[in-house]
């Protein structure tokens, strides 16, 4: 699977790198555990078999950087006894247009990425419990603002990352 991925600015960095921190430090499972070199604070933009680098994806985001709000804690279902803990993206009228440009710049993406069906959030932790989950909802508070200053092609079967802007 191939991903084409926003990346943030120092601050939305670090914003996120302490939720990971917060609950690694509480002794439950978030992406500060994941030790591969593309595991970086991101939003996914796209995701599919066959999306590709092109001239027209880099000019669709010619929007960037955009500024950025985070929302509230979202949980996503994994089966019957697993749960993803992100924070919600707000969908702000800037942020669709330019997600909306990448899918028609890149097109053949999956169906939960597409526009009209997409959550923009930012992944926190994977495979958590429904007791881990319990305990790491209140450990983490709104997050400020934060600059998404860049973008990425991810292709996940060769390992490889190929920086758009």
């Amino acid at each position: 699977m191939r991903s084409i991925e926003l990346t943030f600015g120092d601050d939305g960095d670090a914003a996120i790198l302490a939720d990971w921190a917060e609950l690694s430090n509480a002794g439950l499972e978030s992406l500060a555990h994941h030790p591969g070199s593309s595991n970086r604070p991101h939003v996914t933009l796209a995701a599919g078999l066959h999306l590709a680098d092109s001239p027209g994806l880099r000019a669709s985001l010619a929007g960037l950087p955009l500024r950025v709000r985070f929302g509230g804690l979202v949980v996503f279902g994994v089966g019957r006894r697993s749960f993803v803990l992100a924070r919600q993206v707000v969908a702000s009228k800037k942020l669709l247009a330019l997600h909306a440009a990448v899918h028609e710049a890149a097109p053949g993406a999956v169906e939960l990425t597409l526009p009209g069906h997409w959550t923009p959030h930012v992944t926190i932790a994977r495979r958590l419990s429904a007791e881990s989950l319990a305990l790491a909802l209140p450990l983490l508070g709104a997050l400020p603002p934060a600059e998404a200053t860049a973008a990425r092609l991810w292709d996940g079967m060769t390992k490889q990352l190929t920086p758009l802007t």
